[in-house]
């Protein structure tokens, strides 16, 4: 028997199958593993393997972050996908997921695909580059964008997130060199769903993760209070309001309220705050622990 350490790839009904140097090894975990910390894709391990080649894992190694739903581990960059047509953007889901990719202290970044349905995506590429993000474009159709995406993946974990039909599946296939399943955007723009599992693809020194579940990323982790502190834009004036701890929503001599009136915050990324501080704000202590 010989040990190793690996990073799961995929798990599929209690197998996981690990990539540890130039191999895929199938393993089952311990019970008392699996009672203490159930392994996840993305998860870093040790394992020992058999003389028949298959193995166990051992131990979990330390976690940088970890998202219950979908369940995955160890993220370095979102990549949060949104059309710039067929479907209209949703902003207030970019907002969200960009917001909860802070919380995990993973760097969110924006993509804009479907350029070629537009004459300028500039509109939105820059109310979040002056946000403090930073931004692409891309379009499946003539290959905009993706040796810029191809660059975002060497050495990292990059996994493509925002709603179906904006052409996630195109940009990943086209990435990973792998046919994945795309969906056509039905009649009231919404794309079917066509991932199924979660996988970690390898890439350009790298992984992508592929995955059915982050359009449904729920703000789970994150207190109304601490909002502020997941928009880079308002972060940097802390301390520049009257009062402290200042929630932006309705205080006098609010300088992120004075930054919105006078255009140098987004009127849409401060709206999509208020409504999530507003979801927030109501949520009780007993429920966060649930």
């Amino acid at each position: 028997m010989t040990s190793a350490e690996g990073t799961i790839v995929k798990g599929v009904g209690g197998n996981y199958y690990i990539s540890a140097g130039d191999r895929i090894i199938e393993c089952s975990a311990r019970g008392r593993l699996r009672r203490e910390l159930a392994p996840t894709v993305g998860d870093r391990v040790s394992i020992n393997i058999g003389r028949d080649g298959t193995g166990s894992i051992e131990k979990i190694l330390p976690r940088r972050n970890c998202l219950i739903r979908p369940s995955v581990a160890n993220i370095d960059i979102l990549l949060v996908v949104c059309a710039a047509a067929s479907p209209e953007p949703d902003l207030g889901l970019l907002d969200k997921l960009l917001a909860i990719a802070a919380c995990k202290d993973i760097e969110g970044v924006v993509c804009v695909n479907k350029t070629d349905l537009v004459s300028d995506a500039g509109s939105i590429t820059d109310v979040y580059r002056r946000a403090g993000y930073r931004t692409l474009t891309a379009c499946a159709k003539t290959g905009e964008g993706l040796d810029e995406i191809c660059g975002l993946i060497k050495g990292k974990t990059v996994a493509f997130a925002g709603l179906s039909g904006v052409g996630k599946s195109s940009l990943l296939s086209l990435v990973t060199g792998r046919s994945l399943e795309v969906g056509d955007v039905s009649r009231i723009e919404r794309g079917r769903h066509t991932t199924r599992h979660v996988e970690l693809i390898s890439a350009h020194g790298g992984y992508v993760l592929d995955t059915p579940g982050f359009s449904r990323l729920e703000v789970e982790g994150i207190k109304a209070q601490e909002l502020r502190l997941l928009f880079p834009e308002m972060k940097k004036m802390e301390g520049q309001c009257r009062f402290r701890g200042c929630t932006h929503t309705a205080e006098p001599d609010c300088a992120v309220i004075s930054a919105v009136e006078k255009g140098e915050i987004a009127a849409s990324r401060y709206d999509s705050y208020k409504e999530m501080y507003g979801v927030l704000k109501g949520i009780k202590e007993w429920e966060e622990k649930k």
